[in-house]
């Protein structure tokens, strides 16, 4: 049984009721009214800018350490590309100097445009997460799974990278061009288990091949048609294509490989039926469009819905879905204060929350000749994108390293929290009730069992004890929401 609270915390069980009637029904606001939680602070963007120069300085010292041939990032906040820079070349032979326009293949970062498009076909009733795979794909219909009591291998499981297939990095790598066909070919001939469907998280591009496939055979478009008419040019990514032949050569990023002091260009995987897993090429002023639109889904509110995809399923797909790792020993960015984390995948995205309770969100990729990431704190409207053409080129912990040291050193907040019109109100009437305990207001707004759990008189004893020393309450602090209809614990 909980102690009665103190006089300090008495807000907090002060529940709006009304006799005879439940009090949570009592607190819902007006249709109409939730005002969603918004940034408060006026000065975030110039605390960004003005840590703008180390994070060119932390690129470029990336860009020299590792011996990246180029390299482009950008920062995206409020709806915009606000900051990009490049270094080096997009094609060392003929030096042509990478930039914001260049084409870079993204690899794995394509697999959240599969998981947007199957979301987009879900919420268009044309299929269910939940639905067997094999219900779309006949070739998984004789697959024998690891155990007999195994669950039948279903869309989320796909998309959640919880099949039990085993991590197939870097076979998946180079299955872009591989035709439906083949694919079939490989899954009749029977599928290695590492746990039975829906146990563990394992990263499994074989996976989201076979959405790739769900996406062709629900849409009757071939997935690569149905993303780009779909999403990505509702979204104005014009420049973001799934065949390398269709990019002029002087424009393309030439991804290389080292070998001893020299860079190697890699052989470019042409587009196929195994490109759902990583076969996207893109700007970075397109990305950044892609970014903005994950960004835009927070918070929830009224108002229209305009991308391609609902805000609330875009949500859905940076949610945590499966556990997939844990950091007891992470730090902040100065390497040394623990900040501890615990990282889920979602749909296409990795999640992950910090000791601080900042979540982040984004997915990285690989591929012969390329490297790449985002990431972005949906909850601080702040992203981090890097694109090189090195051959799993490591940008992958310095942008992460990016974005939490602009959300830590430029002090970004989380928007806060608004208070509805049913708070506000409450929170000055429970100043009033803690000097009259007037009858009429106490019923009006307490729950149901407050004088059950503590009688009114030994309340008002209570309550004139502790105001003795203080004397007469004058004046009420500003209220500080957790959401719209809580004033968090002091």
């Amino acid at each position: 049984m909980k102690r009665p609270r103190s006089i300090a915390t008495t807000a907090l069980v002060l529940m709006l009721a009304a006799t005879g009637a439940p009090a949570f029904a009592q607190l819902a606001p007006a249709a109409g009214s939730f005002v969603p939680p918004a940034f408060a602070d006026a000065g975030r963007a110039a605390r960004v800018s003005a840590l703008l120069p180390e994070i060119d300085a932390m690129y470029a010292d990336l860009a020299k350490k590792e011996r990246l041939p180029g390299l482009v990032y950008g920062v995206v906040m409020d709806g915009r590309l606000a900051h990009v820079r490049s270094i080096g070349f997009s094609n060392v032979e003929r030096k042509t100097p990478a930039g914001a326009t260049t084409p870079f293949r993204i690899a794995s970062m394509t697999k959240s445009f599969a998981a947007m498009a199957v979301l987009q076909l879900r919420d268009r009733g044309k299929l269910r997460l939940d639905d067997a795979a094999a219900d779309y794909l006949p070739e998984l219909r004789t697959l024998r799974l690891p155990t007999a009591d195994s669950p039948p291998l279903t869309l989320r499981h796909l998309l959640t990278m919880s099949t039990g297939l085993p991590e197939d990095n870097p076979w998946g790598d180079r299955q872009m061009a591989v035709d439906n066909e083949a694919i079939a070919r490989i899954v009749g001939a029977g599928l290695s288990f590492s746990n039975a469907p829906g146990m563990e998280y394992e990263y499994s591009n074989l996976g989201y091949i076979l959405l790739g496939k769900v996406i062709t055979k629900v849409s009757g478009l071939r997935f690569q048609d149905y993303i780009t008419q779909n999403i990505l040019r509702p979204l104005g990514m014009k420049n973001t294509v799934w065949e390398f032949d269709e990019v002029p050569r002087e424009r393309f990023a030439q991804g290389y490989r080292r070998d001893r002091d020299n860079w190697v260009a890699e052989p470019v995987l042409h587009d196929g039926d195994g490109a759902a897993m990583g076969g996207l090429i893109t700007t970075m002023d397109d990305f950044a469009r892609y970014v903005a639109f994950h960004l835009d889904a927070w918070p929830a509110r009224d108002g229209l819905e305009a991308g391609p995809l609902r805000r609330a399923s875009v949500r859905e797909m940076q949610q945590p879905h499966m556990f997939a790792s844990m950091a007891p020993k992470a730090t902040l960015t100065d390497d040394k204060t623990p900040n501890p984390k615990v990282g889920f995948y979602g749909y296409g995205l990795h999640w992950a929350r910090d000791s601080r309770n900042v979540v982040t969100v984004g997915h990285a990729g690989g591929l012969p000749g390329y490297g790449s990431q985002y990431r972005f704190a949906p909850d601080h409207g702040i992203g981090v994108i890097a694109f090189t053409n090195l051959r799993y080129g490591q940008v992958y912990g310095p942008t992460s390293k990016a974005l939490n040291l602009l959300v830590e050193k430029a002090k970004l907040p989380a928007r806060a929290a608004m208070p509805s019109a049913v708070l506000a109100q409450r929170h000055k009437q429970v100043a009033e009730l803690l000097q009259s305990w007037d009858q009429p207001l106490g019923a009006a707004i307490v729950a149901e069992n407050f004088f059950m759990d503590r009688s009114r008189e030994d309340w008002i004893v209570h309550a004139r004890e502790k105001l003795a020393p203080i004397g007469r309450i004058k004046s009420v602090g500003p209220l500080r929401a957790e959401n719209q209809l809580r004033e968090p614990s002091r």
